[in-house]
């Protein structure tokens, strides 16, 4: 009875109750414009999801139990190779990336493997009966190190169906990475079913074909281009094992999966969802009844940044948080130190910590698919799956993935979604913590074991029989950090950094957030700023300008005081020999009159800051600042 008289004096809040708040704060604003946003690829974001009206099966793990934390091995030297490798598992990490010489993901490192012998001492007091082992090798080499691997697993003799070992022969992401194929797909082909065919006849029962959509990531997809490749892929790698006598129910399990898992915490985990139930159409489609898939997750190579790399454990933590909560089999979170070169013990120690207390701490692998039944993400899952699958139709109309890369489709699909994503980072849209958002010139360094070499692609094969455009690999942060390499350039040449003079103009209060956002928007670009409390009259504005040695000038105030001192001070400063002035806000009817004193740009939020901010370096390198 209690409980019924609550209920009537507390009725539950319907949506059409938040509606009209949601319109009364809006104040005749349009709720789409305001509200509702879009992915880079069209999916539609709704503010606030109900619940669920039916959540599916949820289609978990392969194993049951935690996740498993794989710790890359990249060092080149086998020695020191294995010293990482044995702290790495005794810190609890529960499997290894061997990431060989060659390969893309080595960015430049990884592990000199020539024989047999290479692999021992690698692998020496590594007990791979209770180890994971994921191998990543240069394009088209997975059958020279399939046989390596074979013959150490002979030598110990170890029973190979006990052993938990993912060859990853991918030729197709070989040829996306590359844009090479070193012979006519019919002989590579053969070669991959004749590779599988060995492996299976050592006792291998898993993991010998992999389908890895990091090239893509990497290239700027969007989450559903990865899944619609991923299907592309492996049907391409069920067909070419039915064409060799392996039919699909035991083919699917010889397939594994591996995707990025970045910051963005709704679509990373959406995108593991929907990849399983994708992946599960294509095994009803098969005449096979659905059955788990392993699938890896490894954090995103593109959002990692070389400046403040200290927020890539921020970044790392959401992304596996995400993966995670999606269902990933095993989890490889890259060094927070990863972009600058070749981690150190700590940030290896870092990257297996985010997931043990995620996993130990946290106990996020304790629940089965806990999104189930959440609006926002059975909706998002749905949204995925359904555009995926429209992308797979279409790249199957093209003649499969091969032929699609091979005539530039998927190319030209991913450069559309990657135009998107840069336009969103130069207008800090999507702003980059650390980077393109709170920069700090005066950082200090960060220790690593080797510096990153220059360029670092993957070794490219020697003939080739097909061509295609390479997708890249490009880091969201790199435009912003080659301004501020070329400004630490400067500060080693001429000893000091380009530099941009904030004129700040009336009370403390007036001038106080612009300031901090001029600041805050040069810094990112490498261009210091010189800043003050403010000054009692233009001339004494100009005097400090001048003292300054700075070649820009950027007006920092309210809109009430710019309309009373902005056009005066302006004319000071140009007087005063400011190459170039900036005013932070909009000018709005105050324009024509500001242009007349001499302000030529205009920062504000939605501008394209790494436009102005260019050309604000190159003016002020040019002036000799």
């Amino acid at each position: 009875m209690e409980d019924l008289e609550l209920a009537a004096a507390f009725p539950r809040a319907t949506r059409d109750d938040w509606l009209a708040q949601v319109e009364r704060a809006l104040k005749g604003a349009d709720f789409e414009k305001k509200l509702v946003s879009r992915s880079r690829e069209g999916i539609v974001v709704e503010p606030l999801y109900g619940k669920a009206e039916a959540a599916r099966a949820p289609l978990g793990r392969a194993e049951a139990g935690p996740w498993q934390v794989l710790q890359r091995i990249d060092h080149p030297d086998p020695a020191e190779a294995n010293r990482l490798a044995l702290a790495d598992l005794e810190g609890g990490a529960s499997g290894l990336v061997l990431a060989l010489a060659g390969s893309a993901t080595a960015r430049g490192f990884g592990l000199a493997l020539a024989d047999a012998d290479s692999l021992a001492a690698a692998l020496s007091g590594v007990l791979l009966e209770l180890v994971r082992l994921r191998l990543e090798t240069a394009p088209f080499d997975g059958r020279r190190v399939a046989t390596i691997v074979a013959e150490h697993v002979g030598r110990r003799g170890l029973p190979a169906s006990g052993l938990d070992i993912d060859f990853g022969l991918d030729p197709v992401g070989d040829f996306a990475r590359t844009g090479r194929l070193p012979l006519a797909w019919p002989e590579l082909a053969a070669r991959l079913t004749g590779t599988v065919a060995d492996l299976r006849g050592r006792g291998f029962a898993r993991g010998l074909v992999r389908v890895d959509t990091r090239a893509w990531h990497e290239a700027g997809a969007g989450p559903a281009q990865e899944l619609a490749a991923a299907l592309a892929t492996g049907v391409l790698y069920l067909r070419v094992l039915e064409e060799a006598g392996i039919a699909p129910e035991e083919a699917a399990p010889l397939l594994s999966f591996l995707m990025p898992a970045d910051a963005d915490a709704f679509f990373t985990l959406a995108k593991f969802r929907a990849l399983r139930r994708l992946w599960a159409r294509i095994e009803e489609a098969c005449g096979l009844a659905p059955r788990p898939i392993r699938l890896d997750a490894e954090t995103a190579w593109r959002m990692g940044t070389k400046r403040d790399p200290w927020v890539n454990m921020l970044r790392a933590t959401v992304a596996t948080f995400s993966g995670a909560l999606g269902g990933a089999d095993g989890i490889t979170v890259l060094p927070f130190t990863a972009a600058l070169g070749l981690p150190d013990g700590f940030a290896r120690r870092m990257a297996r910590n985010t997931q043990l207390i995620l996993a130990e701490e946290s106990n996020l692998w304790r629940v089965t698919d806990p999104a189930a039944g959440s609006g926002a993400f059975e909706a998002l899952t749905e949204a995925l799956c359904e555009n995926a699958w429209g992308l797979f139709r279409a790249i199957e109309r093209e003649g499969g993935i091969l032929a699609s890369l091979a005539a530039g489709h998927e190319q030209a699909r991913i450069a559309e979604t990657r135009g998107k994503a840069s336009r969103d980072i130069a207008t800090r849209r999507a702003p980059i913590t650390g980077t393109s958002e709170f920069p700090h010139l005066g950082e200090a360094p960060v220790s690593v074991l080797m510096p990153a070499p220059g360029e670092a692609g993957p070794a490219l094969p020697a003939e080739a029989a097909l061509e295609a455009e390479p997708l890249p690999s490009v880091r969201d942060a790199e435009p912003f950090e080659a301004l501020r390499d070329a400004s630490d350039d400067a500060l080693a040449r001429r000893g000091r950094r380009p530099s941009v003079f904030l004129a700040n103009l009336g009370p403390l209060a007036a001038f106080t957030a612009r300031a901090t956002f001029a600041r805050n928007f040069f810094e990112a670009g490498g261009i210091e700023a010189v800043t003050n409390d403010g000054f009692p009259s233009p001339e004494a504005l100009a005097a400090a300008f001048r003292a300054s040695g700075a070649a820009l000038a950027c007006l920092c105030s309210s809109d009430e005081v710019y309309a009373r001192e902005a056009a005066a001070a302006a004319k000071a400063l140009k007087a005063a020999g400011a190459r170039h002035l900036y005013l932070a806000g909009r000018p709005g009817e105050l324009e024509a009159a500001l242009r007349v004193s001499g302000v030529s740009d205009y920062i504000f939020v939605g501008c394209d800051v790494l436009a102005l901010l260019s050309r604000a370096f190159a003016e002020a390198m040019d002036e000799g600042a």
